[in-house]
């Protein structure tokens, strides 16, 4: 009788454990798609948070990493999914860790991630990502086919954001590529600046508000106007 009386309790504490649990999920489902409606960012991770928790989800993990990703929270991001690279990585997933690890100055990281959606998707506002990674960890050959590449693919109402202003702005991808294939070819023959300086005029002539591209064709005319040998 004894042994019937406690496992009808334990049923009735597992039963109740269960209920909880769902009616937990029922509350954070809820209350996700109500932070969603209002825009909260940290009511959004709060409540995907305790999701995971109550029914761990790849998808709900990936998400929850974009968002972090989406607010800056890069570090978080990453300590969310990880930064290994995964061939069942979802998208979202692949996205999350190449930006982060671009913003948290690990390129050659980040280059490996933007190889995927690229080879999964390819598009010229990859290429330029791709394009500024080689050259920042010394891969301009490489830089120079994915330049090509955004050159040919870029359309007109494509545009790219830059941040070296207090004011950021925007320029049109294909200016943007300009500025990058005139840097390639200083990198690649210092002596010919001439070249350089012509297709950062060539970004110039599409984008003449292109801060970045003046800057880097200021620095190289005055490389170009130093005496021989004075470095």
């Amino acid at each position: 009788m004894k042994k019937i009386v406690l496992v009808s309790i334990l049923f009735i504490g597992f039963s109740g454990v269960a209920q909880n649990k769902s009616d937990l999920l029922k509350h954070y489902e809820a209350f996700y798609k109500e932070m969603r409606l209002q825009g909260d960012v940290n009511g959004v991770i709060n409540s995907l948070t305790h999701l995971n928790v109550l029914a761990p989800s790849k998808e709900r993990k990936d998400t929850l990493a974009f968002v972090y990703m989406n607010n800056k929270q890069h570090m978080q991001a990453l300590n969310t999914i990880g930064i290994e690279k995964k061939a069942d990585d979802s998208n979202l997933a692949v996205q999350v860790k190449a930006v982060s690890l671009k913003a948290l100055n690990q390129p050659k990281r980040a280059l490996e991630h933007f190889e995927t959606l690229f080879s999964r998707t390819p598009s010229a506002y990859l290429a330029y990502e791709l394009a500024d990674l080689k050259i920042q960890t010394g891969d301009n050959a490489g830089a120079a086919t994915d330049i090509e590449y955004g050159i040919a693919n870029a359309k007109d109402d494509m545009k790219y954001a830059f941040y070296e202003r207090q004011q950021p702005y925007e320029v049109q991808l294909k200016a943007a590529f300009y500025h990058l294939k005139g840097l390639v070819e200083y990198n690649q023959d210092k002596e010919n600046i001439d070249s350089a300086i012509a297709s950062i005029d060539e970004a110039l002539k599409i984008d003449p508000n292109f801060n970045l591209a003046s800057l880097s064709k200021q620095a190289l005319e005055s490389r170009k106007d130093k005496p021989e040998g004075q470095k």
